[in-house]
């Protein structure tokens, strides 16, 4: 079980049983706490200390912020780093008003404003792409930039299944008895390398219940406000950098390129990997994200 500490606790204690995945140390992230934000309590992990600049990253789907396990160690190294669970992902709480992915944009700016952060770099891979792209755009002069893919943005939507399913199929109330341990473990074998034991048992802890039924919202939502998001892309100013996955099955390559298609100040950077690239491909990943913030 990975421990979790409430906000006010003092520093953290490094997760235990060091390992490797892809040649990349996992067992040196700081443990959570949680803090309330905009009345949500959200779980985080901070790095602290008083390096610059600061990276934010946020959770994918269906992961946590312990997805950045393979990556943390190398960019804290550089850079202070803070994790973060998304409202209604992970373990922070959910808040209906919250899911999609402009108002979760929204949400970000408040967070980054609570923790007092002076315009960081925010990383913010899956679902947490369209809400990265609609902070910079609504909230211009916020953030240093973006380092974004592997989520849905395409107009029209190109998404592979299950995903393709979760956001347009008719009949939602479906999903409420799909048994979400069987959707976080099909997920987690299409990794390049075996998800260890514990940050596993978190992804599922995260959405038992009906956890994984209420983050559905989120990209039901996509029908609806990614043609905005669209029509936003050219006004955002900040450099942005899109990573793309050839054997993403899930989003597919297409959603980068519609990105980079779009963007003013883009890099597009393609990767042999699937769809969990941060986990996969670790190194180049956290390379890439390295030589946003040095360029």
């Amino acid at each position: 079980m990975i421990p979790v500490l409430d906000q006010g606790v003092t520093r953290a204690r490094s997760v235990p049983r060091p390992r490797t995945v892809g040649g990349m140390k996992i067992a040196t992230m700081p443990d959570a706490r949680f803090r309330t934000v905009d009345g949500v309590r959200v779980r985080y992990a901070d790095s602290e200390g008083s390096l610059e600049p600061t990276i934010l990253l946020t959770s994918p789907w269906p992961e946590s912020l312990y997805a950045f396990a393979p990556i943390w160690e190398t960019l804290s190294a550089r850079a202070r780093v803070i994790g973060v669970d998304l409202p209604g992902f992970g373990q922070s709480e959910r808040r209906a008003d919250l899911m999609s992915p402009r108002a979760m944009g929204g949400f970000l700016i408040r967070l980054i404003k609570d923790l007092g952060l002076d315009r960081p770099y925010v990383v913010a891979p899956d679902v947490g792409t369209a809400a990265a792209l609609f902070a910079a755009a609504d909230h211009p002069g916020q953030l240093a930039g973006v380092v974004v893919g592997a989520g849905g943005v395409a107009v029209p939507l190109q998404l592979g299944d299950p995903l393709r399913s979760w956001v347009l199929d008719p009949d939602l109330e479906k999903y409420r008895h799909v048994d979400p341990q069987v959707v976080v473990n099909t997920a987690m074998d299409t990794h390049a390398h075996d998800i260890p034991d514990e940050i596993r048992a978190d992804y599922l802890t995260s959405y038992e219940g009906d956890r994984f039924y209420e983050s559905l919202a989120y990209v039901r939502r996509y029908p609806e406000e990614l043609p905005v998001l669209a029509e936003l892309l050219s006004t955002i100013a900040i450099p942005v950098t899109v990573i793309g996955a050839v054997n993403d099955r899930v989003v597919p390559l297409a959603n980068a390129e519609f990105l980079a298609e779009r963007l003013p100040d883009n890099r597009l950077v393609v990767l042999e990997s699937g769809h969990f690239a941060w986990e996969d491909t670790p190194a180049d990943y956290a390379a890439i994200v390295l030589d946003a913030l040095e360029n």
